[in-house]
Formats: structure tokens, C-alpha cells, sequence
């Protein structure tokens, strides 16, 4: 019985990981619960999977917690910091660390200096500060079992292999709703259009993130951090049916693949029950479903996010940083209706130039560079 953390819930992720639990729950038991502000879904959730403690980030909800799960044996604590001594607490065995962007960076930290497994589907962790949390893995012998699509295909594609023999990691992409859009479209798009991703249902910020192919940027940047590659050997290609989730080419002219539904609960599944493969939600693919798998290259020069990725990973420092910064601000004034689709990829060009460039060599600097670098975002949208 293997006893897991859930950071984030009540989002998309999080919901999705509860339903692996409940299918296995002679394999898996939830000891503690986290969430920022969905607090009567977080009260619903406590109920049902009763963890040994439920945490809520917004202050503000902790007495309405109390009362509801008064009588029950639940412990509740409230605010950031006691969200970061859960995420550490020894208790549970693994923590999914399913909170969204920034955010998510010292719980998940928190909870590799406990030396705990990490199931992580919070790809800016490692965005951010992909040396940092790989040096303080190897330090506390924690361990990262990605529970993104692409990152979970390519560690499963991976296993057994030598990573001398990898040519080539190639992470595939749905395209998401504006593939075929003409580039002269793009400028008028609504945040209701983009949030209808064709595939996936995914939280609000990693749908937005998906139509500008941010999402493959951030998913290549954690790549090359988890598995050591190049962003040389990246190549991301564009798979309309999101049946292949991710390809592994070796330097013998091999290519391996890992197919299914695109269902979240597979990789997350996979992750929390490695290295076991249990009975899951969806049934096999069929014959059919594998006779028309098409592949194609990004549209760059219409989505330049992806460019802006790999530029932010070459100049190295805080500059992946700087970038996920300013694309949250981006994301999320889009999502208000207060800038176009076509000024995302705007706002973090600039705010790259702009921010300075430092060493990314503790939280303390990080922490500083995003705040920085969310201002100076911010400053491009007001005019100043």
C-alpha cells in the first residue's frame, strides 16, 4: 500500500489522480490533500478519500474547513508555509505535485529534501530550476517519475535503454485548436476559443498553453533536464490524433513509442503505481485506431513561444525563468480579455530582453527573478 500527497487536488490533475485511487485503492491511499482555494471541493474530496490531513493555501477558507470536517479525523492547516511542511511531511510515500506554475516550486522542493518519490506534473518545477532540483535530487535521493504525457512515453520508451544509444527524443503535439488556423486569424481569437483544446481537457492555463505551443516549450525544457539530452535532440512534431505521446529514436535507427488514449489517468497511474501496471481506465487501442497516425511539423513562424524556449534554455542563468514568468502574466491577462492571443509570444520576447540575466543557483534568486520578471510583464501591458 503505497500512501500519496496530492498538491493541487482540486485542479484537473489532481481530480484525475483521485479517480487512480479510487480504481486501486487496495494498492494506494491518499494521506494528505492540498489545494489553493476550491475549498467545498476540497471538503468534498476529504470526505470521501479521509487523508490524515487536508491543507488549504487561502487563509481565508480554513475556518469554513474546520467546521465542515469537525468530527472527522482530519487534520487541517492553512497558508503557504504549511502547504510546503506537508509537501515534506515523511508520512506519505510518494506526493503528485499537481499545483499550476510557479506556485508549485517549494512544495516540490520541500518534498525532495524529504527525500520522497515524485510524481510531477508540474513541468514549471523543472523549468525553472532544472539544475537546482536535479542537484537536490541527487543530494536527498529523491526521485522524479514524470507524470506528463510526452516526459511519462519517453521514460517508459526509455527503460532498459542506454542513454549513450539516444539520437533523437521527438515530443509530439496535438496542435492544439488553431493548427490549421491562417497566421492573419490568430490575432482575433477569443480565450473561449482557445480554451476548446481537441483532445485533452486540461486545466484553463495549460489549454492556453497548448494553442500557443508554450506547452511544447516547457515540455522541452523539462525534457532535456529529466532525461539529459540536448535541445538539440529535441524535435517536437506535431500529432493530430494524440495517440503517440511521445518517440525515443536510437543511433541504430530504432524508434520506440508509447501509444494509448489520451486519458491523463495513464501516465498518472503509471507514476504512482511504478514500477506496477495495474488495470486502468481505458481498454486497448484498437487496430483501427493505429491505421491513421499522421505526424508534421510545428507551424514556428505562426507559434513563435516554442522559438522563444528554446532561446530561454540556450541562454542558460534565470532566463527560462524570466520566460515562464512572463508567460503566466501573459496567460492570464489573455484569459481576462485584456490583451490578444498574438501579444503572448510579445510579452515574453520582451520581457526576456529586458529582465536582467543571473546565475539560477539558489530559490532565493529565482524567486527574485520571477518577481522581476512578472513586473516588467506586467509594465508592457499597462504601456509604460
Amino acid at each position: 500500500m503505497k500512501t500519496v500527497t496530492i498538491l493541487g487536488s482540486t485542479g484537473s490533475i489532481g481530480k484525475q489522480a483521485l479517480e487512480v485511487v479510487e480504481l486501486h485503492s487496495d494498492e494506494l491511499k491518499v494521506y494528505a490533500l492540498v489545494a489553493n482555494n476550491s475549498v467545498e471541493l476540497l471538503i468534498e474530496q476529504a470526505k470521501k478519500f479521509m487523508p490524515a490531513v487536508v491543507a488549504i493555501g487561502n487563509k481565508e477558507h480554513e475556518k469554513q474547513l474546520k467546521k465542515e470536517l469537525k468530527g472527522l479525523d482530519i487534520e487541517v492547516m492553512a497558508g503557504r508555509e504549511a502547504i510546503i511542511e506537508l509537501a515534506g511531511s515523511v508520512e506519505a510515500d510518494v506526493v503528485l505535485t499537481a499545483m499550476v506554475g510557479f506556485a508549485g516550486l517549494e512544495p516540490t522542493i520541500s518534498a525532495i529534501e524529504s527525500g520522497r518519490t515524485i510524481a510531477l506534473a508540474n513541468k514549471e518545477t523543472l523549468v525553472v530550476a532544472g539544475d537546482l532540483i536535479k542537484s537536490l535530487c541527487h543530494q536527498h535521493g529523491s526521485v522524479i517519475l514524470p507524470v506528463d504525457s510526452e516526459h511519462s512515453a519517453i521514460y517508459q520508451c526509455l527503460t532498459g535503454e542506454q542513454m549513450k544509444s539516444v539520437e533523437r527524443i521527438y515530443l509530439t503535439a496535438s496542435g492544439g485548436p488553431f493548427v490549421d488556423m491562417p497566421a492573419e486569424d490568430l490575432r482575433e481569437v477569443t480565450p473561449q476559443l482557445a480554451l476548446k483544446h481537441p483532445n485533452w481537457n486540461m486545466g484553463p492555463k495549460v489549454t492556453i498553453d497548448s494553442a500557443t505551443l508554450m506547452n511544447k516549450g516547457l515540455e522541452m525544457i523539462e525534457a532535456h533536464h529529466l532525461f539529459n539530452v540536448s535541445p538539440q535532440q529535441i524535435e517536437v512534431v506535431v500529432h493530430r490524433q494524440s495517440i503517440v505521446h511521445s518517440m525515443v529514436g536510437y543511433q541504430d535507427g530504432s524508434i520506440k513509442a508509447q501509444l494509448s488514449y489520451p486519458d491523463m489517468r495513464h501516465p498518472i497511474a503509471y507514476a504512482l503505481l511504478y514500477p506496477q501496471r495495474l488495470e486502468g481506465h481505458r481498454p486497448l487501442l484498437t487496430v483501427e485506431e493505429m491505421t491513421r497516425l499522421t505526424f508534421e511539423k510545428p507551424r514556428r513562424e505562426d507559434f513563435p513561444c516554442l522559438d522563444l524556449a528554446y532561446e530561454a534554455l540556450d541562454r542558460g542563468g534565470t532566463a527560462t525563468c524570466v520566460m515562464n514568468a512572463a508567460n503566466e502574466v501573459a496567460v492570464q491577462r489573455f484569459l481576462k480579455g485584456e490583451i490578444r492571443f498574438t501579444d503572448i509570444p510579445k510579452v515574453i520576447n520582451y520581457t526576456m530582453d529586458v529582465a536582467p540575466e543571473r546565475h539560477a543557483n539558489c530559490l532565493a534568486v529565482l524567486k527574485e527573478s520571477d518577481a522581476n520578471a512578472r513586473a516588467i510583464a506586467q509594465a508592457w501591458y499597462d504601456g509604460i
